[in-house]
C-alpha cells in the first residue's frame, strides 16, 4: 500500500456563502491523498497495474466547476465521487483552501479538511 498524493492543483471556481462569490469567483487550492495498493505496479512499470491519478485529477476538477455555498459541500462531493469511480481507494485526505477570503484583508486563506476512510463500517453507512 502506498499514498499517492495530488498536491497544490490550483482551480479558479464560483463557490461562496455571498452572492458576490457566485459571481465573481475565487481561487482554490487543492491536496488529494489517497491510499491504495501499488504491488503489483511497483513490478510492472504498468499505468494499468495501479490508480491513475490523471483520471483522479479529472474528477476533481469536474466537481470544482459545479458550483457550492460551502467548502464542507464541495468536499463531501469530491471524496464521495472519488470513492464511487474508483472503489479500490479505501482511503483519502482532501484539504480545500479558500484563497482571500472576503473575512478580512489580513486572511489570506481558510481551509478544510476532511478525512475519510472507506475500509470503515461507519463511513461506507454516513453516506
Amino acid at each position: 500500500m502506498a499514498w499517492i498524493g495530488i498536491e497544490q492543483m490550483e482551480f479558479y471556481a464560483y463557490h461562496g456563502h455571498f452572492d458576490e462569490e457566485q459571481t465573481i469567483g475565487n481561487r482554490f487550492v487543492l491536496d488529494f491523498f489517497f491510499k491504495t495498493k501499488t504491488r503489483k505496479a511497483e513490478k510492472s512499470d504498468e499505468l494499468a497495474d495501479t490508480v491513475d491519478y490523471s483520471k483522479v485529477y479529472l474528477v476533481i476538477k469536474e466537481e470544482m466547476e459545479k458550483k457550492s455555498k460551502l467548502v464542507e459541500n464541495i468536499a463531501r462531493r469530491i471524496v464521495d465521487r472519488v470513492h464511487d469511480e474508483f472503489p479500490e481507494i479505501k482511503k483519502m485526505r482532501l484539504k480545500i483552501q479558500k484563497i482571500n477570503p472576503p473575512i478580512g484583508n489580513k486572511v489570506k486563506s481558510v481551509s478544510l479538511e476532511l478525512r475519510r476512510d472507506f475500509s470503515r463500517k461507519k463511513d461506507k453507512l454516513s453516506r
